[in-house]
């Protein structure tokens, strides 16, 4: 699993989204998830989003996924890196 098929399918499966998938290894990964879908919903429900993405891959293919997640709004406050 490349870091860019998992880009491919959050982005796919999330309305309005911009994934930034990391991940040298082929089973461990970091992203960084913004989309408008997480509007007024909490962390733990915005990650469930993010797997449902993913499906069957989250119990195969990928062993571990990091994730931040924002709503347009709370990353425009994110300070540049």
């Amino acid at each position: 699993m490349q870091a860019e098929d998992i880009k491919r399918l959050i982005e796919a499966g999330l309305p309005d989204c911009q994934a930034q998938v990391k991940g040298d290894d082929g089973v461990h990964f970091e992203a960084v998830i913004v989309s408008g879908a997480f509007e007024g919903k909490g962390m733990l429900a915005q990650h469930k989003m993010v797997y449902a993405t993913l499906g069957d891959l989250m119990h195969s293919a990928i062993h571990a996924l990091s994730m931040r997640t924002y709503t347009p709004q709370e990353w425009e406050k994110i300070p540049p890196q």
